[in-house]
């Protein structure tokens, strides 16, 4: 269902056209929802193998908080250089090259010990994952035109709002085994490290670089995409041909930058404390909490798809951007007087979680439209891992202020907070969009046959 909503695409006249943009989209679309699947489901899985792991291991609150933050120190710290190895180098091997290690890496999770190894190895997993997101955006661009690039990309990352629902169902399994004398939370770590080794042996035979190297298209269809990049890429030069510095300088860029950065407070502080909410405000067993944390992710689908689609249709990025943040701050503000109602607290963290994945495809489809080759690259690394330090700030802020005020309004407020000051940055931005070179021959056609 997934996919083929993200497969829906804008209608094209040219019969060349269509077949090379569905044959792309069937090709590309499934695979790398697979793969962002696996990856956030082992980005994710701390969450739900925090409701057993810190009573096991002694930890507290803030511990817990800032060894989920570690991850995003060791992902910063490596973002830009490793997409920029991508465009430079090969996306498909730098993708299985990254997969492999965080696959290994999330396999040693499951036999920490210690505070200090639970910091050690969320860095590492940090550091092997770094620049697989937006290297998968820039990998996009190579193939999807900006007309279909926010549909493109929603479905991507709808298998963010998908890995919260896999890895809830995992969880309610693993979390009540006792294997081998290890526990159901360290096996949640062990088995979901395996399929991203495996997967990323297949990226290196399955995914093609560029389209020019696409065999599985016909001459036509790769003539066709190659042309239409090649003019939209021209068409964003004449605007601005933005270098690595520039890119780094800019206002708008850096009002994106913001905007993600605070973004990324709540939706970590959300993703990898909602199970332990849910669980202390309603006393249910885990393996019930961990049902009930996938209701956002089912919303989620929902409402990343349809807002990807519907602002493809209008051609409207920063309102559609904007609002599903601005809904998901209120829900969280909310709760501070809805505790008391546990069918009223779980239905706003739905709301709170659910359409906040909404914004996601549509922020990301706003650099695409001025961005180039190299730049595009830095930029989407660079708004990416600046961004990402809200998701050391968000989880260690919400455990900071839940061992100091003994409660969970002041989380709640710092989520609600977070994503409502996101939603007004995002309001602001005002990025000047290309016209493709076929857009202003058409227009041109228009006004020559209106004289």
């Amino acid at each position: 269902m997934v996919i083929k909503g993200a497969l829906d695409l804008t209608p094209d006249l040219n019969p060349i056209a269509e077949g090379a943009r569905r044959r792309i989209a069937l090709r590309l679309l499934p695979f790398v929802f697979l793969l962002y699947v696996i990856c956030y489901v082992d980005r994710a899985n701390v969450a739900f193998a925090n409701l057993r792991m810190s009573a096991d291991l002694g930890f507290s609150d803030r511990v817990y908080g800032f060894g989920v933050g570690m991850f995003f120190v060791g992902y910063v710290l490596f973002e830009v250089p490793g997409v920029i190895v991508l465009e430079r180098w090969s996306a498909r091997k730098w993708l299985a090259r990254i997969m492999i290690t965080w696959g290994l890496a999330t396999v040693l999770t499951g036999f920490v010990r210690t505070a200090g190894q639970f910091y050690a190895v969320r860095f590492a997993v940090g550091v092997a994952e770094a620049s697989f997101f937006p290297g998968v955006i820039v990998y996009l661009t190579h193939w999807f035109r900006k007309d279909d690039r926010a549909k493109a990309i929603a479905s991507f990352y709808c298998a963010v709002p998908a890995a919260s629902v896999v890895g809830s169902l995992i969880a309610t399994w693993l979390l009540g085994v006792q294997w081998r004398g290890l526990t159901g939370w360290r096996w949640i770590f062990i088995l979901e490290g395996i399929p991203p080794i495996i997967l990323g042996v297949i990226t290196v035979f399955y995914l093609t670089d560029r389209p020019r190297e696409a065999r599985w298209l016909s001459g036509e269809e790769r003539d066709w995409i190659e042309r239409e990049l090649e003019q939209e890429s021209l068409a964003k030069k004449r605007v601005r041909d933005y270098t690595i510095l520039q890119v780094f300088g800019d206002k708008q860029i850096l009002l994106l930058i913001l905007a993600y950065f605070l973004a990324h407070c709540g939706v970590q502080a959300s993703t990898y404390w909602v199970p332990t909410f849910i669980k202390r405000l309603s006393g249910l067993p885990s393996s019930q909490v961990a049902l009930l944390a996938a209701l956002p992710g089912l919303v989620g689908i929902l409402t990343m798809l349809g807002n990807g689609w519907h602002s493809d249709k209008t051609g409207e990025r920063r309102w559609h951007t904007s609002i599903p943040l601005l809904i998901g701050g209120a829900a969280y503000l909310l709760l501070l007087s809805a505790t008391h109602n546990l069918l009223l607290t779980i239905f706003l963290l739905v709301v709170g979680g659910g359409p906040m994945f909404a914004y996601y495809p549509v922020f990301w489809s706003m650099p695409t439209l001025v961005l180039t080759e190299t730049a595009a690259a830095a930029g989407f690394g660079f708004i990416n891992s600046i961004g990402q330090c809200g998701g050391f700030v968000g989880p260690y802020a919400v455990g900071y202020l839940n061992q100091r005020t003994g409660t969970l309004l002041a989380a709640f407020a710092f989520i609600g907070f977070s994503y409502l000051l996101a939603g007004t940055v995002v309001s602001t931005v005002r990025i000047r969009f290309a016209r493709s070179l076929a857009e202003e021959n058409l227009a041109v056609e228009k006004l020559s046959a209106a004289c």
